[in-house]
Parts: C-alpha cells; structure tokens; sequence
C-alpha cells in the first residue's frame, strides 16, 4: 500500500471486511454510527460501508472525536510502514515524534531539529496525516498510559508523568476522552492473567511488541548476537539484552521472538523513557516493515524467489543508536566480525559510562560521541589512516556538523559521509542500511554478496549486479538480506 491509502475507499473496505491484518496501521476505520476507530483486523462485525470512513492515523480519528476499540485497541497496532521507508518531511517528522521529541521540547524544538518553521510542519502533517504534531505526540502519551495503567501497579500520578503528561487533570481528561474511561475502570478492565506486570526489579517492564507477519527471526537476532560487543550487548536465555541510551536516564532491554510479538522487557532508570526505548526497539527490529510488499517484489526476480520462498519475512537488523553505529562500521573495516568486536570492547571499557545489570553481564553504555571525541588518538590500536577515519568521524558527530539521526535527510547524511577520509560505498552503505534505515540501501562490493550472487547466477560484478538490482528497488536492503543467509555466517543463524 502507498501514501493516501486511507483516500482508497474501496481497497480499505475490502481489507475490513475481510480482516486483514496486514493493512493495520496503514489505515484507521472510524465508525460514524458507534464514534469507535477501529483497526482493519477488528473481531467484530464489520459495519456497513455506509457507516465508514478512513483515517490515516489515530490522531486524526481522536481528533475527529472517535474513540478507540476496546476490543481490537487499534492504538497498539503496528505503525505505519511509511515512516520508515521515506525520508521527506513528515516521515522524518513522524520518527521524531515517535523518539519522543515534541514532548521534550514542544513543536519547536521538532521544527528546529527538521529545519523547517513550526508551521510548515503542521501544515504538511496535517496535509498527509490529518492532524497536527501535538495531536499526534498526544495520541503517542495516550498509547503509553494505557500501557503502564494495565501492565503496571504504578500510582496513576507516577503514570501521569511518566508518559509525557505535564499534569494529573490532562493525563485524567485525555484517557476519558480517547478511551471511554477512566485510568482506574482502564485498570480495572485489564485481564489479570494478561497483565505482565513489572518485574522484581525497580523500574522493569514487559511489553508485547507486536509486527506484521511473517517475521523471520534468524538473520534478525542472528546478526544482533554475532556482532555483540560484550559489555554493551549479550545473548542470554533465549533474548537479545543491550544497554540504552535515553534522554533521561539509561537503559537495559531483553527481546525475545515469538510467534505472534516480540518479547520485550524493559529496565528503565527513568520512567519518562518508555515510549522512546520502545520505538528504538521497534526500529531495531525493523517491525513495522511491510514484508508482504517486500517479498512481492522481490520474487519478481526469478532467482530471488526460491530464497523468498525458503524463509520469508526477513527483516534488517538496524540500531537504537545511528552514532553508535557508525563508530562501529569504521571499527569493522577490513577485519573480521571477532576483532571488531574486540576493538569496540576495549572502547567500551575504557570510555563507556558503567551501569548495572543484576539480571545479566551488561556492564557499559556504549562510549558517546564526546567521549570518544576526547580520547588520545594514539591509544588507538589501528592504523593510521583509520585512526584518522574514527578521529574524524567522532569529531563531527559531537559538534553536530554530522547528523545521522531520525530527522537526517538520508542524501544529505550520505553526501557527508562520502566527505569523511576513509569512508567508501561500502561503508556509506551500511551506515544508510542499518543506521539510517534507508530500505533501498545496497552493497553491491561487499564480498558476501558478490559471492552469493555467484553462487544464484546473478551477475557478480559490482555494476552488472547494480543494475539488475533496479527490479528489486525500493527494498535493496532486504534483498541484501536474503543474499547474505545464503552463507553460513553465524549472523544468518538464532542463537540457541
């Protein structure tokens, strides 16, 4: 599906009556009869055609005074694909928002961070979205309440505030308003045996992170484990665990797949962090991907297809952290996956802010960019050449004149990047792929894939294979993906 889907009168009834889930958080069905939006997927029964109309987010239903269904919750339905596969002005916008920007610091710190004035962004959000910023940021506290009221026995003022909420009244005004009741009937409606709860230690969470199917878990979790740099990531009891980096405090998060979600607790030193922490886990794991219009496209390609067809649902792992990353991908140059993770160990240890971690062997968050700014050069054990690539690359990224961010204009961050001593296509690629989230982003020197495209009978050259790549555009990195399980990688394999 593509932008305006909800405009599709007839392709939006059609997913509703035959409840497809695959179109939830693509679209919205607000009920003119009941006031209820509602997810396509919804158990009940669909209501005529006549009685429906079609939001593109729940912001705009909430805007237009619907409340949301008590029994399907379209409000902790996937998020739209689009914010993550575009990166004009309001996808950048909408991950924004989703970081938790424009209740840190209102519309015009999102504006700032957009390069844009405030009303140009409301204008342009409320053009394709049917609400404006604080709408949408509010709907985002409304989903986190109901999170914490249900799952947690938090004190509804604790809760109050640790979704964004700036007072008791609004927190109280605004649950009413989007779901029909009250945070203590909320609470009190909540299944117990569903309840998740909190953990034994202060401050834990477990979340549903729920995607749309299918999801294949093994190059995902694969690749998060095989790259683990000890002290800041881990495999343990079957879940992915790292360390976080929030606005407010810090983190530590275990994500374990399932059949139908993700598995997701949460330790949080500050509350306020939960709806941040959670949307960089679901970006981690590329969950809100549309993998049925990916894989459509890619078995286009007759010798795609067989690998489609093997294991489809293949998502790109990505980061919770875009300078993190980048740091990474120098370390990673010209050596084995073993020794970049030595490297990134030995930066962790001497320059990453310690934490602690009863429930496991995480020690550090990974070293921020003014930290390793700060770092004597020479302590560096890497050549010269790039010991200037990572002394450059650190620089940059903590004065700001390098952005790689949710707000970064994926050609303006490349251009940059290109810039730097010591970063070629390939390295730019990856950065594009997993940390800036471009969908599209290929690698067609990385010798993995070369290899494999041997092996399938595609062309192996780098330009050759570039262009008969163009048919797999706008979903290159998931076709990257696929190439790479051909191999026997640890990274194509769930650890056990």
């Amino acid at each position: 599906m593509q932008t305006g889907t909800h405009l599709d009168r007839d392709h939006c009834v059609r997913a509703v009556r035959s409840k497809d889930a695959r179109f939830d958080g693509w679209f919205f069905t607000a009920v003119l009869t009941t006031r209820i939006y509602c997810r396509p997927s919804c158990p009940a029964v669909p209501p005529k055609p006549e009685n429906m109309t079609f939001y593109p987010s729940a912001a705009a239903c909430q805007q237009a005074g619907f409340r949301a269904c008590k029994r399907c919750r379209p409000d902790t339905s996937p998020g739209s694909p689009e914010w993550n596969q575009r990166a004009d002005l309001v996808a950048r916008a909408m991950r924004l928002i989703a970081d938790g920007v424009v209740d840190r610091d209102g519309v015009p710190g999102l504006a700032a961070r957009l390069g844009y004035s405030a009303r140009q962004v409301e204008r342009q959000l409320l053009a394709e979205l049917g609400a404006g910023p604080l709408a949408l940021a509010r709907a985002q506290r409304a989903q986190t309440a109901r999170l914490l009221v249900e799952t947690t026995p938090l004190p509804m003022a604790e809760i109050a505030f640790a979704a964004g909420f700036s007072s008791i009244r609004t927190f109280n005004d605004t649950v009413r308003e989007v779901f029909a009741l009250s945070p203590s009937e909320l609470r009190g409606r909540a299944p117990k045996s569903g309840a998740t709860g909190t953990g034994g230690t202060p401050g834990t969470l477990s979340l549903r992170l729920p995607f749309r199917a299918p999801l294949n878990p093994d190059n995902l979790f694969g690749h998060l484990a095989a790259t683990a740099v000890p002290g800041v990531e881990e495999w343990r009891d079957g879940a992915y665990r790292r360390t976080l980096r929030l606005p407010y405090g810090h983190g530590i998060v275990a994500l374990a797949p399932t059949p139908d979600h993700i598995a997701c607790r949460l330790t949080l030193s500050d509350l306020r962090d939960l709806t941040v922490a959670s949307s960089r886990c679901r970006r981690l794991l590329d969950l809100d991907a549309d993998p049925v219009a990916v894989d459509e496209q890619l078995r286009g390609d007759p010798l795609l297809a067989p690998l489609v067809d093997k294991a489809p649902g293949r998502r790109v792992p990505r980061t919770v952290d875009e300078a993190e990353f980048a740091v990474r991908a120098v370390l990673g140059q010209q050596v084995s996956t073993a020794a970049a993770r030595t490297h990134a160990a030995r930066l962790v240890t001497a320059h990453g802010e310690p934490v602690d971690d009863p429930d496991g062997g995480l020690t550090h968050l990974f070293p921020s960019p003014e930290a390793l700014a700060a770092l004597d050069p020479e302590s560096l054990a890497m050549p010269r050449t790039r010991r200037t690539t990572f002394t450059t690359l650190v620089r940059e990224l903590a004065d700001g004149t390098l952005r790689l961010g949710v707000e970064s204009d994926w050609a303006q961050a490349r251009a940059r990047l290109l810039a730097l001593p010591g970063f070629g296509p390939w390295t730019v690629d990856v950065i594009a792929m997993r940390a800036l989230g471009d969908p599209d982003a290929f690698l067609p020197t990385d010798l993995g894939i070369r290899r494999a495209a041997g092996e399938l009978g595609l062309p192996s050259t780098p330009a050759a294979l570039t262009a008969r790549a163009a048919a797999w555009r706008p979903w290159r990195a998931y076709a990257v993906q696929y190439l790479w399980a051909t191999d026997s990688h640890p990274i194509n394999f769930l650890p056990v």
